[in-house]
């Protein structure tokens, strides 16, 4: 069904051509003052700066020829030429049943579907996931989310790291210090042992730090002992990150690392150089970048003067191969913002390779301690990401013990999980993806504020109301809205189904973070000024139904964000 933004747009389209204006400027939004209206339109603000007219003689123009009966009141001329909507009662009534009995809350598929390969969350194998990885891995899978419901075909793809100088070290430390009890109870931590272990005795003892690197030459010339314990390497570090995205219920579709792009990378460099596409600069092959401002001096390094390859080769092999397996129309790059100049080369050069597919970087910022500077651990090093979640879920065991005393110790520790792991997800996900935020444990449990207990906790008061109520919600209940507070929840409800797009749009979870966090205030006030089971039966049986569908939007738009509702807390 349309959204209600989209049902005035059009009435606004029709009154501009209607006038003789252009009728691409029909965009319209809600309001930021409920006290004007419901939602406004600048298209007569924008189209006098064009023209030099009067903002006000023109919106005036515009109103004698709009047409929204049945839809809202006569639109009102506000301020400097601003035009007012306020929705008609009826309308919005019916709007809601409909909306009670649909599946979608409102929200349509895409006209257009695409298949779109996102890249997230990308560990180093052989080295713990940390807190840094928070961001890509959850930005990630919300986005994922999303655009699945909306109806793209999406792939998640994991790019690991799992080729690279720190093998030489793993192998050679593998063959000489490896503790087999200690791989088997967590893997990685005995990896970073060897690893650590071997840079130590470099310091002092050249014979290893040689002998490392002779391992690493024996691994990328294809030695066959060399490779098999690789090859344990990348299975036992990936068994490690498997429990994390379990815990966080994160699933991919594909998870080939930059190993796999190996063999591709000599023939990558030999066509680019042959296509003049690649040149020769001070003995290492390079794409420089003409006719571009902020990559002219900046040109991208294929491949060392020492014969050498780098992740930009690696990236254009790996664009290379997703176009010719999966066939996307886009590829997102959900990568820290330190990285937007490597993805700028890389989206140049493989444009100048003739790659048309959407590739988009994005980026975020970063995690910070409560000093405000990047998340370390007392001896300097990233807090690992395992430390994280199982702190979370520590923390919210604590929380729900003072809270709770009727839940069983299966239903509190599944409760445990949800709080925790949503609280983690959704400290991140409400956050503007480009600022920096700080990561505080108590905010982010906190049952006040836009947290995700906040929003969890109003779910479960909903589903108390109907426990107590002893009866489900009538979806085919007539929806009354009298009182002020029911028509401001009504209104909130229908706004679910333009929220969604515009977040995939603008690539920002927080905008579906925002709306349920005032999806859940407007509930409250709803529920302050409107007493629900004591209410007359028509009063009684609509409150229940507009209580219903508000929390099954908050589970549906958590959902999306990755986030479960427990029934009790």
């Amino acid at each position: 069904m349309p959204t209600l933004r989209e049902l005035l747009a059009a009435r606004l389209r029709d009154a501009l051509a209607a006038s003789g204006h252009d009728a691409a400027r029909a965009d319209v939004s809600q309001a930021g003052d409920v006290r004007f209206g419901d939602y406004q339109a600048n298209a007569a603000m924008v189209l006098a700066k064009e023209k030099k007219a009067n903002p006000r003689e023109l919106a005036g123009e515009i109103l004698s020829h709009i047409d929204v009966s049945g839809l809202a009141a006569k639109p009102e001329l506000a301020g400097a030429g601003f035009i007012n909507f306020r929705l008609e009662n009826s309308f919005l009534s019916e709007a809601l049943s409909h909306l009670a009995a649909d599946s979608r809350l409102g929200v349509d598929v895409v006209a257009r579907p695409r298949k779109i390969l996102v890249d997230f969350s990308s560990p180093n194998v052989a080295k713990p996931m940390h807190v840094g990885h928070i961001r890509s891995t959850i930005l990630g899978d919300c986005l994922v989310r999303v655009a699945r419901f909306l109806g793209h075909e999406v792939i998640a793809d994991n790019h690991i790291g799992d080729w690279g100088t720190q093998f030489g070290k793993v192998i050679y430390g593998w063959k000489h210090f490896l503790d087999r009890d200690a791989l088997g109870k967590n893997a990685i931590t005995e990896l970073v042992r060897l690893y650590r272990e071997v840079t130590r005795l470099e310091e002092t003892d050249d014979v290893i730090k040689r002998t490392a690197r002779e391992e690493l030459v024996k691994l990328q010339a294809g030695d066959p002992e060399n490779l098999a314990i690789w090859k344990e390497t990348v299975e036992l570090s990936w068994g490690e990150f498997q429990k994390l995205y379990d815990l966080l219920d994160i699933r991919f579709d594909e998870r080939l690392g930059e190993s796999a792009y190996n063999d591709a990378l000599a023939p990558l460099c030999a066509t680019l150089e042959r296509q003049g596409i690649a040149t020769t600069s001070e003995g290492a092959l390079c794409i420089f970048f003409p006719g571009i401002p902020t990559l002219e001096d900046k040109p991208a390094i294929i491949r060392k003067s020492d014969g050498g390859f780098l992740y930009a080769t690696t990236d254009l092999a790996t664009i290379d191969y997703r176009i010719a397996h999966w066939h996307p129309e886009a590829i997102w790059y959900v990568v820290g913002s330190p990285q937007a100049l490597h993805f700028q080369q890389i989206f140049a050069a493989a444009k100048m390779m003739g790659v048309e597919c959407d590739l988009k970087h994005i980026a975020f910022g970063s995690i910070l301690g409560e000093d405000r500077k990047i998340m370390k651990t007392r001896s300097g090093e990233n807090v690992g990401l395992s430390e994280v979640l199982h702190e979370a879920i520590e923390r919210a065991r604590r929380v729900i013990a003072a809270r709770a005393d009727a839940l069983s110790p299966d239903e509190a520790e599944s409760t445990a999980h949800l709080i925790g792991l949503g609280a983690v997800k959704y400290a991140e996900l409400s956050q503007n993806r480009l600022t920096d935020y700080v990561f505080s444990w108590d905010k982010l449990l906190s049952f006040e504020g836009n947290t995700a207990p906040y929003l969890q906790n109003a779910y479960v008061r909903i589903r108390s109301i109907f426990r107590r109520a002893e009866e489900p919600a009538n979806a085919s209940a007539p929806i009354l809205l009298n009182e002020p507070a029911e028509r401001a929840l009504g209104l909130k409800l229908l706004q679910y189904a333009e929220t969604i797009p515009v977040m995939l749009e603008e690539l920002r979870p927080n905008i579906l973070a925002n709306y349920l966090y005032e999806l859940a205030n407007t509930y409250h006030s709803f529920y302050e000024a409107c007493p629900v089971i004591k209410a007359d039966p028509a009063s009684r049986a609509s409150r229940l139904l507009l209580s219903d569908m508000t929390a099954r939007t908050l589970s549906h738009g958590l959902g999306l964000l990755g986030i479960g509702c427990p029934d009790r807390m």
